[in-house]
C-alpha cells in the first residue's frame, strides 16, 4: 500500500499536479483500494488534520508578515542595520544576513523574507558591483532563515504533527539560527576578500540614531511576541493575533505606509497563502491517517531500529533522506506527514522530540533554496530578474555552509536544546 500510495503521488507529481492534490488523490486511494472505510472518512479525516487550535496561529502570522512587508517595516530594519555595517566591505551582504534574520523573527516566512528583503538588497547589492547571482543566492539561503528564528510556521506544523511544545521549539530554534547567521556572515567576508569583490562602490553611512529611532517599533515585535509567551501573557496562537494588531496599528497609524487599499491586497494575499497551506494540512493528514491506520508508521520504526542499532547511524539515514525529501516535496507537506512516522522512532533513540524538530525543520528548510522546487530560488529569481543557472554556481557553497551548520546541530544537541535549558 505504502508503495502504492507513494508512487501516485510521485507520478502526479510529475504530471504537474498541485501537492495538495497529488496528496489527496494519494490518500484516497490507499482507503479506496486497500481498506473498506466508507468514503465518509475522507473529508472527515481532511477536517481532523484541521481542527487544532494551534494551526490557528498559521494565517496569522503569515498575515501579519504581509503587513510587515508591505507596511514598511522592512524597509526601516535594512536601513538600521546598513547604518551599522553597510558602509564597511561585504556590509551590504553581511546586511542581508542580518536583516534576513531579524525580518525572520517577525515575519515567520522565508518566501515571505524573500520579497520583502530581496526587493530592497539584491539591487542595492547589484549596484554595488557584486554579481547578481551572488547576491540572489545570497538572499535565497539568508530567508532559510524564515523557518528557524521564531515565530516559524513549519514549527507550529511539526509541534502539532509530532505532538511537541510549540512555544519550546521556538526557544530551540533560536540556537540553530544564530549559528547559522554567522555562518553565512563568514562565508561572505571569506568570499569577498578572496575574490574580486572586496572594494564594492562607496556606500555613505547612514545615521545609526536616526536609524534606531525609526526601526524601534519593528525591533521590539519579537520581543513581545516571545516574552509573551514566556511570560505565560499568551498562548503562540494568541501571541500570531497580537503580531497582527500590533503590525496594523504600526503600519497603519504611526508609519503610514500602510493605506486601507494596500491593505485589501495584503488581506486577500494572506488568506490565499493560508488557503493553501490549509489545503496541504488537511490532505496530508488524509494520508498519514492511512498510514497509520495500515499501521505503516510502526513497520517503519521496526525496520530503523532494526538496521541501525546506534542513535549517529539513525541520525546520518534520516538526514540523508529528509534533504531528498525536501528537493522534491513542500515543507509544510513533508512535515505533516513525516513527522509522526519519525518522531515517535528518533523518540526510541532517546533523541529529545524538539531537537529532533530542529533536525527535520533544518532539513527540509533547505528543499527552498535546492532544486527543483526551491520556493526561494523562484523567489529570488523573480525579484531579482536573474535567472537560476547563474545562481547555482553562487548557491552550491551556500548549501555547503548550511550542510555544515545542520552537522553541528545534529550532533550537538546544546545547540538547540541549551537556550531551552536556560530559560527553564
Amino acid at each position: 500500500m505504502l508503495l502504492v500510495m507513494i508512487t501516485a503521488m510521485i507520478v502526479l507529481m510529475m504530471m504537474a499536479v498541485p501537492v495538495a492534490v497529488a496528496i489527496g488523490l494519494a490518500g484516497m486511494l490507499g482507503i479506496v483500494g486497500f481498506t473498506n472505510l466508507p468514503l465518509i472518512v475522507i473529508p472527515q479525516q481532511a477536517f481532523v488534520a484541521l481542527d487544532k487550535f494551534p494551526l490557528a496561529a498559521v494565517p496569522f502570522f503569515i498575515l501579519a508578515g504581509n503587513i510587515m512587508a508591505t507596511g514598511g517595516i522592512s524597509r526601516r530594519l535594512i536601513d538600521l542595520v546598513e547604518s551599522v555595517i553597510g558602509h564597511r566591505s561585504a556590509g551590504l551582504p553581511i546586511s542581508c544576513v542580518v536583516v534576513c534574520m531579524v525580518f525572520a523573527a517577525v515575519s515567520g516566512s522565508s518566501v515571505a523574507t524573500t520579497y520583502a528583503i530581496g526587493a530592497i538588497l539584491i539591487p542595492a547589492m547589484v549596484r554595488q558591483n557584486y554579481p547578481v547571482g551572488f547576491s540572489a543566492s545570497l538572499q535565497a539561503t539568508s530567508a532559510e532563515l524564515g523557518v528557524l528564528i521564531p515565530p516559524s510556521i513549519p514549527m507550529i506544523l511539526y509541534g502539532v504533527a509530532a505532538s511537541a511544545p510549540v512555544g519550546d521549539l521556538f526557544v530551540a530554534g533560536l540556537g540553530p539560527g544564530f549559528l547559522v547567521a554567522a555562518a553565512l556572515g563568514v562565508y561572505v567576508v571569506v568570499w569577498t576578500r578572496f575574490s574580486r569583490h572586496e572594494s564594492p562602490a562607496k556606500v555613505v553611512r547612514k545615521p545609526f540614531w536616526r536609524s534606531l529611532w525609526r526601526a524601534a517599533l519593528a525591533l521590539f515585535m519579537p520581543i513581545l511576541i516571545l516574552g509573551g509567551i514566556y511570560g505565560g501573557v499568551f498562548t503562540p496562537t494568541e501571541a500570531s493575533i497580537t503580531a497582527v494588531a500590533y503590525a496594523l496599528v504600526v503600519s497603519v497609524f504611526i508609519y503610514r505606509d500602510l493605506s486601507f487599499r494596500d491593505l485589501l491586497g495584503v488581506l486577500r494575499g494572506s488568506a490565499l497563502s493560508s488557503a493553501i497551506i490549509m489545503f496541504i494540512i488537511s490532505m496530508a493528514g488524509l494520508f498519514s491517517f492511512v498510514l497509520t491506520r495500515a499501521g505503516v508508521p510502526a513497520d517503519i520504526g521496526d525496520w530503523i531500529v532494526a538496521n541501525f542499532d546506534s542513535k549517529l547511524g539513525f541520525l546520518l539515514a534520516v538526514n540523508a533522506f529528509l534533504f531528498l525529501i525536501g528537493m522534491f516535496v513542500e515543507t509544510s507537506a513533508s512535515i505533516v506527514v513525516l513527522a509522526p512516522i519519525l518522531a515517535p522512532v528518533a523518540l526510541s533513540f532517546g533523541i529529545n522530540p524538539v531537537h529532533f524538530g530542529m533536525i527535520m525543520i533544518m532539513n527540509l528548510a533547505m528543499g527552498m533554496i535546492t532544486p527543483p522546487f526551491g520556493v526561494n530560488l523562484f523567489a529570488a529569481s523573480a525579484v531579482g530578474k536573474v535567472s537560476l543557472d547563474r545562481m547555482i554556481p553562487h548557491l552550491v557553497p551556500l548549501v555547503l555552509v548550511i550542510l555544515t551548520c545542520l552537522a553541528l546541530v545534529t550532533y550537538v544537541p546544546g545547540i538547540s536544546l541549551g537556550i531551552l535549558e536556560l530559560v527553564r
